[in-house]
């Protein structure tokens, strides 16, 4: 009766396919070992819980909010940005409170794509990347990433074999789920990539604390003329524990940040007051506690690269750098067929990470054809 196009674009979401097989097979009182959706499970730090009790005790904080943030939590996101990276962000122009990552940057590609634009994402990646602009009626291009690829090289081959001209770079550093890592000197080729081609360079930093062996993620904002071209966007999910409050940001280019902030006083009311206050002062507050979280992961990392050599496998290949993965190099999953088998025969959890092809995705695609 109803015709939503939109939605004839989509596959399933994987997350959401594989989670439902995991709550069967534990209905049925199998049990499951769970390595798939990267989900915090550590509590988040009690000084920010406690703020947040705090909070939502006063009436005041009961009302609607800001859709671009209270100012005193983007006056902590500047003094986070200038104490982590010496970068100057000025709170009123450039800088936004995001309802998670998936909402900030998916509302910020509907405001800057028109149907039939393309844009470029690394291929593997997070599924809202190149969703976000297929929802909006984009085409996508996936850009091989991984271990034996050079991502840049690829991004320049694609650019100059790709018409129209790619509007929109969405990236990730470490990323997520092939945890390759990159320098400032990386990030300052993107930008002058986009400054000279005309593209808005989306990055996700969800991953920015999460790094392992003594490396430290930089920036993009950190680059020479980043925000002539570039936006940025982080969560307090993994650095803070803090998935399920869904809080983030948005800070950068001043035009890119004033579109969303435009299409947010549209579409909400902002975070639940409370919810930000506690984000002021997770922002604000010592460091500590981020590296409490981060230490629990490595011991998780090393656990897992420890139990899995005393098998076999290339200890290197698994020793990464960044984010909660672990990926074997000769990784060639392809589809969540082989997913589903070990979920079904060896009672493991996964989802689909790994792929060795990527494809544009046009209007007149089928969602079962899109491999991804």
């Amino acid at each position: 009766m109803f015709d939503f196009r939109r939605m004839k674009r989509l596959p399933p979401y994987v997350f959401a396919e594989v989670n439902d097989l995991k709550m069967a097979a534990r209905r049925a009182g199998e049990d499951i070992i769970d390595l798939g959706m990267g989900n915090p499970d550590l509590a988040t730090p009690p000084h920010i819980v406690d703020k947040l009790v705090e909070a939502v005790a006063k009436p005041h904080n009961h009302r609607y909010s800001a859709s671009m943030g209270i100012t005193k939590l983007r006056m902590a996101i500047s003094a986070w940005y200038d104490r982590r990276y010496g970068v100057n962000v000025d709170p009123d122009n450039e800088a936004i409170v995001t309802i998670g990552v998936k909402e900030g940057l998916s509302h910020l590609i509907l405001v800057t794509i028109r149907p039939g634009d393309v844009v470029f994402t690394p291929n593997p990646t997070y599924p809202i990347h190149p969703y976000s602009a297929i929802i909006s009626g984009g085409d996508v291009r996936g850009i091989p990433m991984g271990p034996d690829q050079d991502f840049f090289e690829n991004l320049l081959t694609a650019t100059k074999t790709s018409w129209p001209r790619p509007k929109v770079l969405i990236i990730s550093f470490p990323h997520n789920p092939t945890t390759e890592t990159v320098d400032i000197e990386f990030f300052q080729k993107i930008v002058d990539f986009a400054r000279e081609h005309h593209i808005l360079v989306i990055h996700d930093f969800a991953y920015a604390d999460l790094t392992f062996d003594g490396y430290q993620a930089p920036s993009i904002m950190q680059a020479k003329g980043a925000k002539e071209v570039a936006v940025e966007f982080f969560s307090l999910s993994k650095s803070y524990s803090m998935a399920g409050w869904r809080v983030g940001f948005c800070v950068g280019n001043p035009e890119a940040v004033h579109a969303l902030r435009r299409i947010k006083s549209y579409l909400d009311y902002g975070i639940f007051q409370p919810i930000q206050i506690a984000a002021i002062i997770a922002l604000n507050g010592p460091y500590d506690c981020v590296q409490g979280i981060v230490n629990t992961y490595k011991e998780r990392r090393d656990a897992l690269i420890s139990g899995l050599s005393r098998i076999g496998w290339d200890i290197e290949s698994l020793c990464k750098r960044a984010t909660v993965n672990a990926i074997k190099d000769d990784a060639e999953i392809v589809t969540n067929e082989h997913f589903m088998k070990a979920l079904k025969e060896v009672r493991q959890f996964l989802t689909p990470d790994m792929v060795k092809k990527y494809h544009v995705i046009r209007d007149t695609d089928c969602p079962h054809h899109y491999e991804f």
